[in-house]
Parts: C-alpha cells; sequence; structure tokens
C-alpha cells in the first residue's frame, strides 16, 4: 500500500536545519492523525527548546500528555538550571526502566541527548544504538564522532542513506562525518551545507556548517563573513561565538568580546570550559614558580 502523504516534512526539515521559529509559526498543520499531532507538538517544543523557552514548554506539557511529549518535557527541565539536573536524570532513569515505555523513540532519542550533555557516552549508547528512527541514527552518528570514533559513526551513517540517502538528517550527518574524517571529505562536508543554503532560508546552523568547512579548509576570512552573518540572526547563538572565537583568532582579531558572550550566555559550554580549564593550569604553573 503506498504511503499517505508526509504531512510534517517541511516542520521536520526547518527543525533539523535549526530554522525554530519558522518552525513554530508554520506548525498549525490540519488533518493530522493522534500520532502525527503528538510528533507535531514534539517538534514544537523542541524547537521552543533550542530558542531558550525552557519555561514555557515545562508549563504547557502537563502530566497528562503522551510519553513523546513528557520526554521533551524533561529535556526542558534538565536544560533549565543545573539544579534541576540531578533529579531530571534520576526521573529518566526511572522512566527508561519502566517496561510499558522505556522502549519509546522519543524518550530514548531525549535520554541520548541528555547523556550526551553529560558527556556519559556509554550510557546515552545503551538507548539509542538500536536506532529505528532517523532522528536516532543521526544522534548516533553525533556520539560516534564525540568519542573519537568515526568507525562506527560511518556504519550508522551507512544505515541511514541505505534507509533513504536524500533525507536532511543523512545530509547533515554526512557533513558532520566528513568534518570529523577530515582532508579531502571537507570539500564534500561545505558542498552538502552549499546545497542547503540554495534549497532553504539561510540558518545558524547552515552558516555555521559551511565556516566551519571553510576554517578546516583554511579560508578564515570566508568562515569569518559567514560568522558575522550567523550573528546577525542570533546573537547569542553559542556555535556561532564559539567559532568567532576560533576563527578571529586566526585572522589576528581580538576574541574577547566574543568569548566574553559565550560566557555569560553559554557558561557550560565545552570552549568556555577548556579555556577555564587552560587558565587555571596558567595559574597554577605561575604560582609554582612564584
Amino acid at each position: 500500500m503506498a504511503a499517505g502523504p508526509d504531512h510534517l516534512f517541511n516542520l521536520r526539515n526547518n527543525f533539523y536545519l535549526g530554522a525554530y521559529q519558522t518552525a513554530i509559526n508554520n506548525s498549525e498543520i490540519p488533518n493530522l492523525s493522534p500520532e502525527d499531532a503528538v510528533e507535531r507538538d514534539c517538534l514544537v517544543f523542541r524547537s521552543y527548546i533550542a530558542l531558550g523557552s525552557y519555561q514555557l514548554v515545562i508549563s504547557e506539557i502537563d502530566d497528562a500528555a503522551a510519553t513523546s511529549l513528557q520526554a521533551v518535557k524533561l529535556l526542558a527541565m534538565y536544560l533549565s538550571s543545573p539544579a534541576n539536573k540531578e533529579s531530571t536524570i534520576s526521573s529518566l532513569k526511572e522512566w527508561l526502566a519502566d517496561s510499558t515505555i522505556g522502549n519509546n523513540a522519543i524518550l530514548r532519542l531525549i535520554a541520548g541527548i541528555i547523556f550526551m550533555h553529560e558527556e556519559d557516552y556509554n550510557e546515552a549508547l545503551k538507548h539509542t544504538h538500536a536506532g529505528g528512527t532517523m532522528d536516532l541514527h543521526a544522534l548516533n552518528v553525533q556520539i560516534f564522532i564525540k568519542m573519537n570514533r568515526s568507525d562506527y559513526a560511518e556504519k550508522q551513517l551507512r544505515v541511514m542513506q541505505q534507509y533513504d540517502e536524500d533525507h536532511t538528517l543523512t545530509q547533515l550527518a554526512s557533513a558532520w562525518f566528513n568534518l570529523a574524517v577530515g582532508g579531502s571529505k571537507i570539500q564534500e562536508a561545505y558542498l552538502i551545507f552549499q546545497d542547503f543554503s540554495e534549497k532553504y532560508p539561510m540558518t545558524c546552523l547552515i552558516l555555521n556548517g559551511k565556516a566551519v568547512s571553510c576554517m578546516q579548509m583554511g579560508n578564515f576570512d570566508e568562515a569569518e563573513t559567514l560568522l558575522l552573518e550567523a550573528l546577525n540572526k542570533d546573537a547569542k547563538d553559542p556555535e556561532t561565538l564559539a567559532n568567532l572565537v576560533v576563527c578571529s583568532l586566526h585572522v589576528g582579531k581580538s576574541s574577547s568580546r566574543y568569548l566574553s558572550q559565550l560566557k555569560l550566555s553559554h557558561p557550560g559550554h565545552v570552549l568556555v570550559k577548556r579555556v577555564s580549564s587552560a587558565e587555571d593550569n596558567f595559574e597554577r604553573a605561575v604560582q609554582s614558580i612564584a
């Protein structure tokens, strides 16, 4: 039997490519099945999370909502404040252990995202490795890249390509993989982001993808232009600020303002942690000599 039309295609695409406000604005889609309505709501609330509107998500998803939505609410609670982390992870583990809901694909996806944030990659993979959805396979690619296991990332990518080579997530995962592998693959990553920029409205995600590709090819001036365009779209985007810190150093400009902004708006960002660690080590070295 032929599959019916995919009513959520545009909404998913907007979310995957970082057009979060567009996804929210165009989410009133008629004639959705109950399952599609839940998926639509998950994408909308995850878009609000991506925009930092955690409290809105927490207040709008009540205890009677579907498991998938409850999982999204957990992610909002986890990200909303450091004080919530322990209790949120405890609740998450309880739900994952519950045989009636533990295998829910969105719950497994959110578990993977949260444990990846915690840098507990083995725990993340426990819940994501079985795949089952394109989102889970794409998250697996990200996790394996974080673990410096490009061999496993490639296997996940092959699964995605066999399922749907043209899927937006397959293309994004290909670009991430190519950037991780480096060398001649960087040009391929650049072309994927270039293709996105020609087909869809430009987002911070697409601009950062192109900029990182440029930086890896040594084209720092072009990268800076792309990143400043991204900064105009969202002055608090953490990846834009982090990439501008790196790019500024290579073009001989001060990066202190971008680093200060990143520290203020995203104190938990990996670059902020690395800089703080380096500063602490330097301080200790100075004191040991003094």
